[in-house]
C-alpha cells in the first residue's frame, strides 16, 4: 500500500507540476490596419484658363503648388491629392514647341519612371489610347518604388502632361497595396476622362 500510494503522489507532484510551468509566448503574426476605401464618385475639374481637363474623385483635392509654379513658370501644373490616404498624383503639364520637342518630352519622362528602377522589382510600360484619342504610356513600378504609377499623355501635336502618383510615406509595396490598388482605378479614370482643350 506505502508503495502505491507513493507512486500515486508521484504522478499526481508530476501533473501538478507540468501543468503550472508557464506556456512560452507565441508571437503574433505581423498585420497591417484595416483602411476603410471610399465609394467612388467623380467631379470634373476644368477652368477657362487651363489647357486641360479631367475627372477626379470627390474624396480627392486638386491643388496648385505655388512654389513649383515660381521655380518652373508653369501655371498649369496641379496636383491631384488625396487626404484620406496621403497621396498625390503630380501633373505637370508642357506645350509641344520647338523648345520642347515631343521626343524630347517622352526621354524624360522614360528617364524619371526608370529612376525607380533601383527599388523596383521590376517596370511594365503598355502604351495605350485613351477614348477621346489621345496616345500615351502608363508606368507600372513593382516593389518597394516610390512611385508605384507613372504616365504620360499627349495629343502628339500641341500637349503633354505626365503624371505620378506619390504617397507621402516610406514606400511598402505590401502595406500600401490595397491604396495602390484603389487609387490606381481613379487614376485610369482620370487619364479615360483626359481632355485637352
Amino acid at each position: 500500500m506505502k508503495k502505491s500510494s507513493a507512486l500515486y503522489f508521484l504522478a499526481l507532484s508530476l501533473i501538478c507540476f507540468s501543468g503550472c510551468r508557464p506556456s512560452l509566448p507565441v508571437p503574433k503574426p505581423r498585420a497591417y490596419y484595416k483602411i476603410e476605401l471610399p465609394e467612388r464618385v467623380y467631379q470634373h475639374f476644368s477652368r477657362d484658363s487651363f489647357p486641360f481637363s479631367f475627372d477626379y474623385p470627390v474624396y480627392a483635392r486638386v491643388v496648385q503648388d505655388q512654389q513649383l509654379i515660381k521655380e518652373e513658370h508653369s501655371p498649369y501644373w496641379v496636383n491631384v491629392f488625396f487626404p484620406d490616404f496621403n497621396a498625390t498624383i503630380y501633373l505637370s503639364y508642357k506645350t509641344i514647341g520647338k523648345d520642347e520637342a515631343l521626343t524630347k518630352l517622352m526621354d524624360e519622362s522614360y528617364r524619371l519612371s526608370f529612376a525607380h528602377d533601383i527599388r523596383a522589382d521590376y517596370i511594365q510600360t503598355p502604351q495605350f489610347e485613351t477614348p477621346n484619342g489621345l496616345v500615351g504610356v502608363l508606368y507600372e513600378v513593382g516593389g518597394d518604388a516610390a512611385s508605384p504609377y507613372q504616365f504620360f499623355l499627349t495629343d502628339t501635336t500641341h500637349h503633354f502632361i505626365r503624371g505620378a502618383l506619390y504617397f507621402n510615406v516610406t514606400p511598402n509595396a505590401d502595406s500600401l497595396a490595397p491604396v495602390t490598388g484603389f487609387l490606381r482605378k481613379d487614376m485610369d479614370h482620370l487619364i479615360e476622362t483626359f481632355r485637352f482643350k
